[in-house]
C-alpha cells in the first residue's frame, strides 16, 4: 500500500471515539462540530423499484462528513438531472459518528517557549467521520431497469469524492 495524502485520519486505529464510551456513559464530548451531512433519504421513499445500485468501500477507513456530503450532492444532482426526482430513491448508508481530535500546534517564532508540545496532547474535537470496514455499503440508489445505466453513471461521479477506493455493484 503506497503513501496517500491525509493519512493522519484516513486509516482507522483503535476504538471509535463517539459520545458514549464502551457500555457505560462516561459523559458527553464537549464542542463537537456539527455534521455537514443532514439529508439521508432523497427521491421517492415509499415507491417500489426493481434494481438497487450500491457504492461499496473496498478498504477500512475514516470518511469525513465533508466527503460524504460532497459525494451525496454530486450523486443526487446527477440523478435529479438525468432521471428525475420521482424515478429513484437514494439513501446514505453511513453516518459520521466518530469524532476526530487535533492537538493544535503554534507555528511562529517563539512558539516553542509557549507550547507544551506532546505533553498532555489529548486534543480538541475538530471534525466528524464515518468509520467504515472493507466492503461496507456507503450509498444505495434504487431505480427501475430502464434507468440502471444512468444510476451507475451518477454513482461514478461520487466515487471520485471518496478517500478510499470504491466500486459500484448492481443487484436485482
Amino acid at each position: 500500500m503506497g503513501k496517500r495524502p491525509a493519512r493522519c485520519y484516513t486509516f482507522a486505529k483503535g476504538p471509535s471515539y463517539t459520545r458514549t464510551q464502551g457500555r457505560r456513559t462516561k459523559g458527553y464530548i464537549r464542542g463537537i462540530p456539527g455534521s455537514k451531512l443532514q439529508i439521508f433519504d432523497m427521491g421517492q421513499n415509499g415507491k417500489d423499484f426493481e434494481v438497487s445500485v450500491h457504492m461499496i468501500g473496498l478498504e477500512a477507513c475514516n470518511i469525513r462528513h465533508m466527503a460524504l456530503e460532497a459525494a451525496r450532492q454530486a450523486i443526487n444532482r446527477q440523478l435529479t438531472k438525468l432521471i428525475g426526482r420521482e424515478n429513484y430513491h437514494f439513501r446514505v448508508r453511513k453516518h459520521p459518528h466518530h469524532v476526530l481530535r487535533e492537538n493544535k500546534m503554534m507555528a511562529f517564532a517563539g512558539a516553542d517557549r509557549m507550547q507544551d508540545g506532546m505533553r498532555q496532547s489529548f486534543g480538541k474535537p475538530t471534525d466528524r467521520a464515518a468509520r467504515i470496514k472493507a466492503n461496507d455499503e456507503l450509498y444505495t440508489v434504487r431505480v427501475n431497469k430502464n434507468h440502471v445505466e444512468l444510476a451507475v453513471k451518477s454513482m461514478k461521479s461520487g466515487v471520485s469524492k471518496m478517500p478510499c477506493p470504491a466500486k459500484i455493484v448492481v443487484e436485482d
